[in-house]
């Protein structure tokens, strides 16, 4: 019997993914001495947990680690050289010493090259006729025989591609990425052995200025901030298998040409590709003047991940024909076309259609046009720009020979190649959705960098922006180290700025701005979430100086009392009563949101010097938190629970961030954000900071009848609305499309910003009820909500301790709630009737009580008597209300919502007193006819 539960252990438990620091997609790592981790699937053996576990290199070096840990372990082995490739496998052992059987081997290479080994010098045209000129450059070598492996690094002041003979040596496009490139720039390694036989070869870069040459600014001016021309840099090692080593690196022995097909190329702009030009023209490579040394990256590079058919074609009332995708998506177009010499295709992108043209008014500046240019013949010609994306779902075609074909038409969808790690499902169609959405516009503004948006003048990496979706992002896609390398890119900008976190990473508007709230705190949010979502301790001692100067900044700006105000800050930056030219106009005191964030920064600062071992910083920074939370008390909230700002957001903040603790305070809180969200009828009264906050902060003060009409409101404002109106992406501001379908009028206004998507988060830790209280989701919480209005809600995410899988459905006998705990985690249940169980790894399954029975409708039914506060608690009253007065008057039904405070306890018709009498009479016909249900 023994001897068969051992054969059955070494069967169930098994080693099944297995990763060198942070990519999946390539063997390449960017340090010597790579963390590993793993994940053990051990399905068959509820409760299974790791004991210890061993590491093997190269079949031959053992090292054995006891305990748990599985996430980010330390490298146990000499340090990696480059060139050198390794191979790791791992076992691991439960707490009775059973072994699993050894994982498949792992592919491990250094990708970063000794200190003192880069030579290869920038280099490009040496008479370029404008700015930013496209170029191509080449050099052809002679290869000996045979060749043992061969390996390449390249990097571009720009965007560039490689190739060997005409094969690309990748499928990676706009490489290197944007970064601080006077401070850092990133290289690519690849291993091109199987390109290089004996004999000759030509090595060719295509080079494209990409954001290192685009135009920065506002205004309708820009300026380009890093250089007028692009440059690359390349380094081949090439070993032959008699031990010998070639270098071959980019010199002023190379050729350029600047006669390739790409004639001109921006971001904004888009790109012209004429496939009758040929580089016929080449001269002698000029050296580019560049210090940094390039640095290996560590984060996946951009791909193209898929392709779109053309859905539907329109023909616009100006006689435009019209590409419709179906999808507003992030990318550009590949198109296959034959035509006379000379023909120009012309393509302009848009989010949007208005009035049936294509919406062109929020691109700003931004062209976003591409010209293709047939090379004639008679066959079919190939094109797809390669320095540029655009923000689209619809795309305007002129110039085509003949009839538009849309099957020729693709649109390649592109963004950073992270994985995704969690899917989210429910009763609620607009809810999946909206989810959807999310999705959508984190994978279209993830692309090198967080970016706020993907289309007009901008795409830039707003600090404010990716720190409010920071934790989604992570629960979304494994995006640990991409937004690891950009906070390398916060660091260095802070620097510059004595503390300061810009605007913007890199910082490309070089704005002369002081200490912001919510946007600078990225410094300290975004490691700590990427830590605790990860378990991914080396970004907190990484970037532990970075949160320290932000944190002291604040300190500094706050003074004794712990209160910041006096500076300039853009507080609940779209709060949706903002009018469309005063974006930072909400109702929340700038203060409130200032001084809330200094709490938090404080506090996260305080708990990494923790995690750090540092007692003097913890003690510091703690009594700095305190500092700030009684003088937030002491300014902004009232002894009888009242914010000094009656806004959704300052309770939110006070809530969440846990600044109010007092559990009597909390919950007079906790009331009145309930009553100043049904005072706007359950519609959104949030901006960028509020809204990833205020779900958290109901659900929390047990406010859930509140959380469900204000998530499930479809009226604008409300995340649901864009999703009524066709969105297939997050808009930037609530009411991006107005109601008659027209444009917003405001200046900024963009259909693909993840901002406010931030709610999905909420999803999944709240309304699923998958919340990780230990890095890694070492432990997870489970605390399902059972939301009115969804009858069943499920998710999976996988994380790095294994998959987690959650759900829950009414049923007849009850409610139906499941949990998948992976092989590394442990889980504490917060479920009706099953507090405070902790249980192991496995799948589990109960059966809870359903919820009380829906609230009747008032005594005596629905009338113009009615309460209008219980009109309001009321979906069905409401709409009853709101949808007779818009069939009869769409602007009287708009006027009236938005006037009326709906906490009121006067009657129903005290405020409809300019409601013409016919219709009053179909209100309460309306009325009526709920009966006395309607709730």
């Amino acid at each position: 019997m023994e001897r068969a539960r051992r054969e059955c252990a070494l069967v169930s438990a098994r080693v099944a993914a297995l990763r060198a620091e942070y990519r999946r997609d390539s063997p390449f790592v960017a340090v010597a001495e790579p963390r590993l981790s793993w994940i053990v699937d051990a399905a068959d053996q509820p409760g299974w947990e790791q004991g210890a576990a061993e590491i093997r290199l190269d079949g031959k070096a053992t090292a054995r680690l006891e305990g748990s840990d599985h996430a980010f372990v330390a490298w146990p082995f000499p340090p990696l050289m480059p060139r050198c490739v390794h191979r790791v496998e791992v076992r691991v052992s439960d707490t009775v010493g059973e072994w699993s059987d050894w994982s498949a081997p792992h592919e491990v290479r250094l990708g970063a090259l000794a200190p003192g080994e880069w030579r290869a010098q920038f280099i490009g045209l040496a008479a370029p006729e404008r700015p930013a000129q496209p170029a191509l450059l080449r050099r052809t070598i002679e290869v000996g025989a045979p060749v043992a492996h061969a390996t390449l690094y390249a990097t571009a002041l720009g965007a560039l591609s490689v190739s060997i003979d005409g094969r690309d040596i990748d499928d990676t496009v706009l490489s290197p990425g944007w970064t601080t490139y006077g401070e850092r720039i990133l290289h690519d390694a690849v291993d091109v052995t199987a390109l290089l036989t004996a004999g000759a070869h030509e090595i060719r870069i295509a080079l494209t200025g990409a954001w290192y040459t685009e135009e920065y600014g506002f205004g309708g001016e820009g300026t380009r901030i890093y250089g007028e021309q692009p440059a690359a840099a390349l380094q081949l090692h090439v070993h032959y298998a008699d031990g010998s080593e070639e270098i071959i690196v980019t010199d002023a022995g190379w050729e350029a040409s600047a006669g390739g097909e790409v004639a001109a190329s921006g971001i904004y702009a888009g790109e012209t590709i004429d496939h009758r030009r040929r580089p016929d023209a080449w001269a002698p490579a000029a050296v580019v003047a560049h210090d940094v040394v390039p640095e290996m990256r560590a984060a996946e590079p951009v791909r193209r991940v898929d392709e779109i058919a053309v859905q539907q074609v329109l023909r616009s009332p100006s006689g435009a024909v019209l590409l419709d995708f179906g999808q507003n998506l992030v990318g550009r177009l590949r198109v296959r076309v034959a035509g006379p010499e000379g023909t120009e295709v012309v393509l302009r992108h848009a989010e949007v259609l208005e009035d049936g043209e294509l919406g062109i008014r929020p691109l700003r500046r931004a062209a976003a046009t591409d010209r293709l240019i047939l090379a004639g013949g008679g066959a079919d010609e190939v094109f797809e720009p390669s320095g540029t994306f655009h923000g689209f779902r619809y795309a305007q075609v002129d110039g085509w020979p003949g009839e538009v074909d849309p099957a020729a038409i693709t649109a390649v969808v592109l963004r950073t190649d992270m994985v995704r790690t969690a899917w989210f499902d429910s009763s609620h169609a607009l809810l999946n959705r909206l989810h959807e959405n999310v999705v959508w516009s984190m994978s279209g503004n993830f692309l090198s960098i967080p970016t706020d948006c993907p289309q007009r003048d901008e795409r830039m990496g707003w600090t404010g922006d990716a720190q409010v979706f920071a934790p989604t992002a992570a629960t979304l896609f494994d995006c640990d180290a991409m937004l690891g390398s950009w906070l390398r890119d916060l660091e260095i900008a802070q620097n510059a700025l004595g503390g300061v976190v810009p605007f913007t990473v890199p910082d490309a508007l070089r704005f002369p701005v002081g200490p912001t709230a919510a946007w600078g705190d990225a410094a300290t949010i975004v490691p700590s979430v990427l830590a605790d979502r990860f378990g991914d301790r080396a970004v907190i001692a990484g970037q532990y100086d970075s949160m320290c100067a932000w944190t002291d900044r604040l300190i500094a700006a706050a003074g004794p009392d712990g209160v910041w105000q006096g500076d300039s800050q853009l507080g609940d930056w779209l709060d949706p009563s903002a009018p469309p030219d005063q974006p930072g106009a909400s109702k929340v005191d700038a203060a409130i949101v200032a001084t809330a964030y200094l709490f938090r920064s404080a506090q996260l600062t305080a708990r990494a010097a923790r995690e750090l071992g540092l007692v003097d910083d913890e003690t510091r920074y703690a009594a700095a938190a305190e500092r700030t939370r009684e003088g937030f008390l002491r300014t902004f909230v009232t002894a009888a629970g009242r914010m000094m700002s009656d806004a959704p957001t300052a309770y939110a903040l006070a809530l969440t961030f846990g600044i109010v603790d007092e559990p009597a305070l909390r919950t007079a809180l906790g009331d009145r954000l309930a009553e100043v969200t049904r005072r706007e009828a359950f519609h959104i009264a949030t901006g960028f900071v509020g809204t990833p906050l205020i779900l958290d902060a109901l659900t929390d003060a047990g406010h859930l009848d509140a959380a469900a009409r204000l998530l499930l409101q479809e009226e604008s404002p409300s995340w649901l609305h864009p999703v009524t109106m066709g969105a297939t992406t997050v808009w930037e501001r609530w009411d991006s499309m107005l109601e008659d379908g027209s444009i917003n009028p405001g200046e900024m206004t963009s259909f693909n910003h993840y901002a406010l998507g931030a709610v999905v988060d909420w999803f999944y830790r709240r309304l699923v009820g998958v919340a990780s209280t230990e890095p890694g989701y070492r432990r997870i919480r489970f605390a399902p909500v059972f939301l009115p209005g969804i009858d069943h809600a499920s998710a999976r995410i996988d994380t790095v301790a294994g998959t987690v899988a959650a759900g829950w459905r009414r049923t007849d006998a009850g409610i139906e709630v499941s949990l998948e705990v992976p092989a590394h985690s442990r889980a504490e249940l917060d479920v009706p009737g099953l507090q405070g169980e902790d249980i192991g790894s496995g799948q589990h399954t109960w059966v809870v009580a359903n919820a009380g029975a829906p609230a009747s409708g008032p005594e005596g039914g629905w009338n113009l008597g009615t309460p209008v506060r219980v009109v309001a608690d009321s979906a069905a009253a409401y709409r009853a209300v709101i949808d007779t007065l818009r069939d009869a008057d769409p602007e009287l039904a708009a006027r009236i919502r938005s006037r009326t405070d709906w906490t009121l306890r006067s009657p129903l018709a005290a405020v409809l007193f300019d409601v013409p009498g016919p219709v009053m009479g179909q209100i309460a016909g309306a009325l009526a006819r709920l009966g006395s249900g309607g709730r």
